[in-house]
């Protein structure tokens, strides 16, 4: 099953990764560690938890301006 996974840098050190599908979140301090952690933790999730994939998410970006922050 191919789920997303969403890598932020993380305020401290390393990255922060995210799987929207799950909800599941863990960070490492290498996109690497961040990822495999991510697997672990969703393969982790899935042993409980049942999810449906629908396809390939699409990841895209947007823009807020600076007063509405």
């Amino acid at each position: 099953m191919q789920l997303a996974a969403v890598l932020i840098p993380a305020a401290e050190v390393g990255f922060v990764a995210l799987n929207p599908e799950t909800g599941t979140t863990t960070q490492g301090e290498s996109i690497e560690e961040a990822l495999a952690n991510l697997q672990e933790a969703t393969e982790l999730y899935l042993e409980e938890f049942s999810v449906t994939s629908y396809g390939k998410p699409l990841l895209t970006t947007f823009e807020v301006s600076a007063d509405a922050a």
